[in-house]
């Protein structure tokens, strides 16, 4: 049995009621005119009542009619109310942004990012989960989702924001007690500090002209924060491979030293990824090509 639905037809009972005219109701409601006179009668019905007096050359409100429509006189201002707040959503940047990324480019880049654009977007809050889960953005409620690689299903959208470069690199310190390695293989005899967020495990993938190489390591720490290899690598622990944007600055001061520079090594593609609907937030597109145009820079 379908269950009644309390507005079905209020809309188009206020409007006839205010012009006392099917034909002045059905054309501001933007509708034909049997199309409102059949929502009047199918309102009359489920109430019970007759709420029009119609003859052929006029209507009226009966009197249950006159009061139904006092009854609900503030109703109609509400909804617009409501519908202009909801279509706000889609001419401005407001409202809550539930944002998911990696603790790693979260601290780094994300969390800077996102404090300037709440300067330049003071209707938005944002609620930032940093984590290496892999949410499920329908069903745990976020907006977007940023990472280095996800399986995307047909109901989301993916924007690439960037490339890193990996890199593989080890203190001064350590390079001095232990010497650098001359070819990935040599890494079977180094301390290596890994990522137990890799996709592809305790591999480290390289290559060189056209051929590709996959070392296994034996990890002598492994972690699954990339700050916290960084901090491992700065005091001398071994040698660690880590995107360009978590040690680029390390190298540029010479706290950290690039190694095996003439091979190849695999590049993150940084994703944002958020639900497909024709109605996309502008706080979400918004968020997207600002965070963008950061992570280009």
């Amino acid at each position: 049995m379908k269950t009644l639905d309390p507005l079905d037809g209020i809309a188009a009972f206020l409007t006839v009621s205010m012009y006392l005219s099917f034909s002045k109701a059905a054309d501001e409601l933007g509708m034909s005119r049997a199309t409102v006179g059949a929502q009047v009668r199918q309102l009359e019905d489920r109430l019970g009542i007759r709420l029009f007096q119609r003859s052929t050359r006029k209507i009226a409100l009966t009197e249950a009619g006159a009061a139904y429509r006092e009854a609900l006189s503030g109703i109609l201002p509400q909804i617009r109310e409501a519908e202009r707040a909801a279509i706000s959503f889609q001419k401005e940047a407001v409202g809550r942004l539930r944002v998911s990324a990696p603790p790693d480019l979260g601290h780094l880049v994300i969390v800077p990012a996102v404090s300037e654009f709440l300067k330049l977007n003071p209707a938005v809050s944002i609620e930032l989960d940093l984590s290496h889960r892999a949410v499920n953005l329908i069903e745990d409620g976020f907006d977007l989702a940023i990472r280095g690689r996800l399986s995307v299903d047909p109901n989301l959208i993916t924007r690439q924001l960037a490339t890193s470069s990996l890199v593989i690199c080890a203190s001064p310190t350590y390079i001095a007690e232990h010497g650098a390695p001359e070819t990935p293989h040599d890494l079977a005899h180094h301390s290596c500090l890994h990522f137990a967020e890799l996709r592809w495990g305790r591999v480290w993938p390289f290559s060189r002209n056209g051929e590709e190489f996959r070392i296994p390591i034996v990890p002598r720490l492994e972690l699954n924060h990339s700050l916290g290899l960084r901090d491992a690598a700065l005091l001398g622990v071994g040698i660690v491979l880590l995107p360009d944007f978590i040690v680029g600055e390390d190298l540029r001061q010479g706290r950290l030293v690039r190694l095996l520079p003439d091979w190849d090594i695999s590049t993150i593609q940084l994703q944002a990824v958020y639900p497909a609907n024709r109605h996309i937030a502008v706080k979400v597109r918004r968020f997207v090509s600002f965070l963008a145009g950061k992570l280009r820079e």
